[in-house]
């Protein structure tokens, strides 16, 4: 049995009764991922911190809130009160990564950076002593349901090369398009956490616990 964890993201979850969703993946999940989108930074608007605050009360699990927003620093502490565990922000849209990264922590949250597609491994060397998490993105970032691209489990390679040779505790969490038929191979490359959207919330909430098992097998 694999240790990794698994992150259903609730932008495939039924939009219309989101608490009972939480409810139903809960005993399966390990955490509960929010992407949050600004329609700059990605082509897509979802949500924010008063949508994150409403669902917090029904799960005790971590919530883990992607930002992929063009100013992440403008809401940290709005996520950080609405009950986010994780923050995790992109590289492309900091101007301080330093001094985001720190203040994520500062605020009782830990601290993730994310890394679009075409952005190299080697540009998270001089962050590494900053970051809690860090997200490989195996789509580009802005719409759930994309296909895997595969070119990416080489970046999750190098990200596992680049943590393993450091002194820091670090986990890696991969993103997009994660089915049964490609997470053994990014498990195999390094993921410690794999989000799902479709393969966690596929068919009525009876079929939950086996999708996830699926998964984790």
């Amino acid at each position: 049995m694999s240790t990794v964890k698994i992150a259903p993201s609730l932008l495939a979850a039924n939009f219309a009764c989101l608490g009972e969703e939480i409810k139903a993946i809960e005993p399966f999940a390990d955490m509960i991922h929010l992407d949050v989108m600004d329609g700059h930074f990605v082509p897509n608007l979802t949500f924010g911190p008063l949508f994150i605050k409403a669902l917090r009360s029904y799960t005790s699990l971590p919530f883990d809130v992607h930002l992929m927003v063009t100013c992440p620093d403008n809401y940290l502490t709005e996520f950080a009160q609405a009950g986010a565990n994780i923050i995790t922000v992109h590289l492309e849209t900091c101007e301080n990564l330093p001094e985001t990264l720190q203040k994520i922590r500062e605020l009782g949250c830990k601290a993730g950076l994310a890394l679009k597609p075409d952005t190299p491994a080697e540009t998270l060397s001089p962050f590494l002593h900053l970051v809690d998490l860090i997200l490989v993105m195996t789509v580009e970032p802005g719409f759930g349901g994309q296909s895997f691209l595969t070119d990416q489990i080489k970046k999750i390679q190098d990200v596992r090369a680049l943590v393993a040779h450091s002194d820091y505790s670090i986990v890696i969490e991969v993103d997009g398009g994660i089915s049964p038929i490609n997470a053994p191979a990014v498990i195999e490359a390094g993921a410690d956490i794999i989000v799902v959207g479709t393969a966690a919330f596929k068919g009525d909430p009876s079929h939950y616990a086996e999708n996830i098992e699926a998964l984790r097998h």
